[in-house]
This record gives structure tokens, C-alpha cells and sequence, in this order.
């Protein structure tokens, strides 16, 4: 498959950057922002869903093959959660927020039941309507710290501790990052599927 330009299904420029320096030269990341300021409603009930909700949204709206990431953390004492509603786990208070909340009910919980994940799914569509999505998870293990840790990265990352760096994410310099996190296990896959590995 050849894409010389895809659509991504957010206005994060973080998020563009990131993915654009994942996916390398030979495909131009354009952002939804350059067709519309509106956002989809995340309805589905897993990061696959969302995934393919916001990338037929990002084709139907630009006409030109799209693709989304649904990421989040899901931490296993807490089944799973904050899971698909990540971003939003303080009602979108942001990240602080959002960090305080998860300290706060983890606050008893010892080290050894802290394991946590950080989960991304990639969605392409060639455009609204492909029946045949092409999708990649990138999952990235750790636990969860007792304090922040980091001044680098966004989200949960000063709290997700990195087992093979004996460090937090935020600590991570973004080219460590970039290397070793879901996004990049994912974009990883990605680049596979569409012959650019």
C-alpha cells in the first residue's frame, strides 16, 4: 500500500509531531485541524472503537486516507481504568488532575499490585467506509509510582515507572521514548503492514 499523505484524526500537535517523526519522510501527516475544528464523540467501548470512530470521522471529513491512535493506561488494580476515558479521568481537568486522582486511588496499594500499562491502538482507513481497517496495538509495561517523577513527556508519564530504564516515562528523554512507548511498538507495527520497516 502507498500512501503518500494520510489525515490524523487529531489537533494534538504533540501527538502529529511524534507520529510523523515515527512514520518517517515517505508519508506527509496532515492534521484534522485543516478541515475541522470539531471533534468527534468518543462513543465506543474500547481503544479499537475509538480508534476506527475517529479515523472514519478524520476520511469522511478530509476525503484522503486517515489514521488514529486511541491510547490510554490501564492500570490492573483498578480493572482496567482508567482506560479509554484516560484523558478525561478527572473530568477533564487535565493532567495534574488527572494524576492526583489515580495517586489518590491507588494510596493504599502496595508496590507489587501497581502493574500498569500504557495501551495504544493505531486505526488506518483508505477512507469512511473500508471494511477492511487496518489496526495495531502497542502495548508498553510498567507499574505506577508512588510520586511524579520527570519533567519531560505529558499525561500519566511522570507516574508510569519503566522497568528496563529503572526510571519514570518522564524521565525518558523523547527520543528514549520514542523508541521503547506503545505508540512506538504500534507505529512500529504500522510501518510493516505499509511496507516502510
Amino acid at each position: 500500500m502507498n500512501f503518500q499523505q494520510l489525515v490524523l484524526a487529531s489537533h494534538n500537535a504533540g501527538k502529529l509531531k511524534e507520529l510523523q517523526a515515527m512514520l518517517g519522510a515517505s508519508v506527509q501527516l496532515r492534521s484534522i485541524g485543516e478541515f475541522s475544528q470539531v471533534e468527534p464523540e468518543e462513543t465506543g467501548l474500547s481503544f479499537v472503537e475509538n480508534a476506527i470512530l475517529k479515523a472514519r470521522n478524520a476520511a469522511r471529513i478530509s476525503g484522503l486516507p486517515a489514521l488514529a491512535d486511541d491510547s490510554g493506561l490501564a492500570v490492573d488494580y483498578l480493572g482496567g481504568a482508567p482506560g479509554i476515558y484516560s484523558a478525561r479521568y478527572a473530568d477533564g481537568k487535565g493532567d495534574a488532575a488527572n494524576n492526583a486522582k489515580l495517586l489518590e486511588a491507588l494510596k493504599e496499594v502496595p508496590e507489587a499490585e501497581r502493574g500498569a500499562q500504557f495501551v495504544c491502538v493505531l486505526a488506518l482507513v483508505r477512507h469512511a467506509d473500508d471494511p477492511l481497517p487496518i489496526l495495531c496495538e502497542g502495548l508498553w509495561h510498567g507499574r505506577i509510582m508512588f510520586e511524579a517523577s520527570g519533567e519531560h513527556g505529558f499525561g500519566y508519564d511522570p507516574l508510569f515507572w519503566v522497568p528496563e530504564r529503572n526510571c519514570s516515562s518522564a524521565d525518558l528523554a523523547p527520543v528514549d521514548k520514542n523508541q521503547l512507548s506503545h505508540r512506538a511498538r504500534a507505529m512500529a507495527l504500522l510501518r510493516q503492514r505499509l511496507g516502510l520497516a
